[in-house]
């Protein structure tokens, strides 16, 4: 008896361990190793992610970048860059987890990174997320700026075409402006970054669209004009004064590395990669990917630009070709460069959406207004969870980003400064100190050596970037009266 006893109660703890066993199967099919909803993320929605964030309005500035610069310094110049983006990427793709690189805690922002690696409240933890959040306002700025470049000139194409060439049809930016803010502010209420794949697959596809039209146009530009345009060293002195020369060259590196500038975004986007394998092997693949596949971009879009204006190669490629025929062709590639901007201006913002909603639901925890979500149902489509405090906030932070570009329209000097102020901490300076600490290098080695040259050589180009970049803008506002800015 004793012994059927001792029987049943083995064979009810192997079938109670059993249910366990299948019960934490079950969890982890639906739960990453952090108790989040299981990451589906793979190399391709990375690389989307990634394009959508990098071939932006910068792609536009190329062929004016590398007129500054010449055939030799420019395409040279942004080789390198891409080098450098891949490189720091790769870097700061380590940093995903602390410790382990496959079990090690996970770090879900840039900013997590930095705590984790930094501490809490270090002076440099700190300057980072100035840096970092700074630079994504800004980035806001820039975008909101060139949308309405493109829409007024879909605008002006049409009415020029209109009246045969008679009106200049010049039109104030401003309207084109608050119409893409009011877009925004809609998008902008997609709660998370998980939920943005969507959005930047249609903004990645859009990107090659008028990447192509434009490349295509720069083509048959070169075979009209029956020649390449251009120099070896680029516009020439006489044609602008030597200081001008020095403030462009310096501008022109702002915008190459503006056109490079999504680090501050990487950790977000590595953050939604479903593992195995590691996040931090898909990140290396997802960003070659997107590196090679923006570099071959941006050296035929900048260097066939550059071929077909020569040295006269304007701010923005494609509103620079003007009135040139096809003008429908033009307006479907400013069409797609707007509808890429709304996604894009998601992706960037998404992190600084995310850091101010966490720091006060931490400082309120028991405010309905900033935490408690309202369910509405919406037919043929999930629940959608309105938050007060997200609809507040967010409506106004497009709104004052849109007022922002209203006063500052100045797209290639803006562009130039963002991608000065962010290139080197964020890009370089932060995940070489990064991995330095993760992988414990030691000071004064070789390697420390070479990562240390690596972040002051780029020190030096953000300094002179800024510099040329500050003193554009100081030029453009001579000639400048705000909320008046006509095209």
């Amino acid at each position: 008896m004793v012994e059927m006893d001792a029987i049943a109660s083995k064979n009810h703890h192997q079938a109670f361990n059993v249910s366990i066993d299948m019960h934490q199967q079950g969890v982890s099919k639906c739960f990453d190793d952090d108790g989040h909803p299981k990451r589906t993320g793979t190399v391709w929605t990375a690389s989307a992610h990634i394009i959508t964030a990098v071939i932006g309005s910068g792609v536009l500035s190329l062929a004016w970048a590398i007129a500054q610069l010449g055939w030799i310094a420019g395409p040279a110049v942004m080789v390198l860059f891409s080098f450098i983006t891949y490189y720091t990427s790769v870097l700061l793709s380590d940093c995903y987890r602390s410790g382990d690189p496959v079990t090690g805690k996970r770090n879900y922002t840039y900013m997590d990174a930095i705590h984790a690696n930094f501490g809490g409240n270090s002076i440099k933890v700190k300057l980072c997320g100035l840096v970092q959040y700074v630079n994504l306002f800004g980035v806001a700025v820039g975008y909101t700026i060139a949308s309405s470049i493109s829409m007024m000139a879909i605008e002006r194409s049409n009415c020029f075409h209109k009246s045969g060439g008679k009106n200049p049809c010049h039109m104030n930016s401003n309207m084109y402006m608050i119409s893409f803010g009011v877009v925004e502010i809609i998008f902008s209420q997609i709660p998370g970054f998980d939920q943005l794949w969507w959005l930047s697959l249609v903004a990645a596809v859009m990107s090659f669209a008028y990447s192509t039209i434009g490349l295509g146009l720069g083509i048959a530009k070169v075979i009209e004009n029956g020649g390449v345009g251009g120099s070896l060293t680029g516009v020439s002195i006489g044609t602008v004064t030597k200081i001008d020369k020095v403030w462009r060259t310096m501008q022109a590196l702002g915008d190459i590395a503006f056109a490079y500038s999504y680090s501050f975004v990487l950790i977000e986007i590595q953050n939604t990669v479903k593992s195995p394998p590691s996040e931090a092997k898909t990140m290396r693949k997802a960003t070659l990917i997107s590196v090679a596949v923006t570099t071959a971009f941006y050296m035929l879009c900048g260097c066939f630009g550059y071929a077909a204006f020569g040295d006269s190669s304007p701010g923005n490629l494609l509103t620079g070709f003007g009135f040139y025929n096809p003008y429908w062709l033009l307006d479907i590639a400013n069409a797609a460069i707007v509808i890429h901007l709304i996604g894009s201006y998601q992706v960037y913002c998404q992190p600084l959406f995310s850091f101010i909603e966490k720091n006060m639901a931490r400082r309120f925890p028991d405010s309905d207004f900033v935490n408690k979500e309202i369910e509405i149902p919406i037919p043929a489509f999930q629940t959608y969870k309105l938050n007060l405090f997200r609809l507040v906030w967010r409506t106004i932070f497009v709104i004052v980003s849109t007022v922002i570009s209203m006063l500052l329209p100045f797209f290639n000097d803006i562009g130039g400064l963002l991608g000065a102020l962010g290139f080197w901490p964020l890009t370089v300076y932060f995940p070489v100190e990064m991995f330095i600490i993760q992988k414990k290098i030691p000071k004064w080695s070789p390697k420390w050596t070479c990562l240390q040259m690596l972040s002051m050589a780029c020190l030096l180009m953000t300094i002179g970037a800024t510099v040329g970049s500050i003193a554009g803008i100081v030029i453009d506002l001579q000639t400048y009266t705000p909320f008046k800015t006509n095209y």
